[in-house]
């Protein structure tokens, strides 16, 4: 599809969103608000996602169920038709709900389950990926007020996906190198004039970075409702972005990996179901679900969900992948964080010393740095 001037002219305000926007927040926020501007929808969901896993995190999102949360997300995760996971290897990033299901949409388990129950009539489903990984989705709703749909919509959705993909991917790569404003409440009004469930990132604050806590397991039952914990369970969650007030006190985080563990205990999908999430201040947590050791007393296990410090391969995983780097300059990162110099560099990949240096010149002005040692000091979160 060919946009029309007014979505010509709509696109240039989204390229200039994805030039100045500082975060990924400040991102996301402007963006809906632009698509609010030309495209007609009842409800959002845009969720960052770890690139690897395409696990959910850091959610923003405007729907009529807040207290159905963990139902909608365990109903998303388990759904075929237009799954992100999906979409991110078609050839377009974009569908729809109808287009899925063949006009059906009682096909959808989603739907059928819930959103047909707040008037649903069709769902826009897009994906932000690249080569580097998958970065968040988005999915539009409409209502029977809103016609379904229209091909040069899902054209338009597609162009914007162009546009905003390498920002955001960008805005995640700037968590290594800048504070996230503290304070920001979850729950206020959103782009477009309702009011929104908002997580943006979370953030420990601008002062001396604090010890994260021990490791903590949170479980849940088979509706995903908490039924334990340990000790730093509740220290956690002080630090990951809460729930829509008052239903919800789970981060959604907690919600997406225990859902794509479901997924994957059922054949939808076969990523991992674990993400990395920033905190702030150089801080990253890792989520992991997984099901606990049956006690034959429960028929079904409950799920168990890991919350630690992100290890340091997995944060030089998200390091490079947000800033972009090339196979060899991720070759040549991850030697120089095993404490290869130059020449080992040179024999480990069978280049020349200078072959090495002109890669790494080309690392620094990626990611704004002028020696390896700040290089490392960032992935790590090691820098002060």
């Amino acid at each position: 599809m060919t946009p029309g001037r007014p979505w010509n002219r709509s696109l240039e305000r989204i390229r200039l969103i994805g030039d100045s926007a500082p975060d990924h927040h400040s991102l996301r926020t402007a963006v809906l608000a632009e698509l609010g501007r030309v495209l007609p929808f009842s409800a959002f969901v845009w969720p960052l996602s770890d690139p690897l896993t395409a696990t959910g995190m850091s959610p923003m999102a405007r729907i009529p169920c807040p207290d159905e949360l963990p139902l909608l997300i365990r109903l998303k995760y388990l759904t075929l038709a237009g799954r992100w996971t999906r979409l991110a290897i078609s050839p377009s990033p974009v569908t729809t709900l109808l287009r899925e299901t063949a006009g059906d949409p009682s096909r959808s388990l989603v739907w059928d389950g819930l959103m047909r129950r707040y008037g649903v009539t069709d769902v826009l489903f897009a994906v932000l990926a690249d080569k580097h990984g998958c970065w968040g989705w988005i999915d539009l709703w409409r209502t029977a007020q809103e016609s379904p749909f229209t091909a040069d919509e899902v054209g338009y959705i597609a162009a914007v996906t162009r546009e905003v993909r390498p920002a955001l991917r960008r805005s995640i790569a700037r968590q290594f190198v800048m504070e996230v404003p503290v304070g920001r409440d979850p729950v206020g009004h959103d782009p477009v004039g309702h009011e929104a469930v908002r997580a943006g990132a979370s953030a420990i604050g601008g002062g001396p970075r604090p010890e994260l806590p021990q490791q903590a397991v949170l479980t849940l039952d088979a509706d995903m409702a908490v039924v334990g914990g340990t000790a730093s369970v509740e220290e956690w969650l002080g630090l990951l972005q809460p729930g829509p007030r008052p239903f919800q006190r789970v981060p959604a985080e907690v919600l997406n990996v225990a859902a794509q563990l479901l997924a994957l205990e059922a054949g939808v999908d076969d990523h991992p179901a674990s993400a990395r999430m920033h905190l702030g201040s150089g801080q990253w947590a890792l989520l992991q679900a997984s099901r606990m050791d049956s006690t034959g007393a429960a028929a079904t296990p409950p799920l168990a969900v890991t919350i630690q410090a992100c290890p340091p391969a997995a944060r030089l995983d998200m390091f490079a992948r947000s800033f972009g780097l090339t196979t060899r300059q991720r070759e040549l990162f991850e030697l120089a964080a095993r404490g290869a110099d130059t020449n080992a560099m040179a024999v480990a990949l069978g280049i020349g010393a200078y072959t090495v240096q002109d890669q790494f010149k080309q690392i620094f002005d990626t990611c704004g740095v002028h020696s390896r040692a700040t290089l490392l000091a960032l992935a790590m979160g090691t820098a002060q």
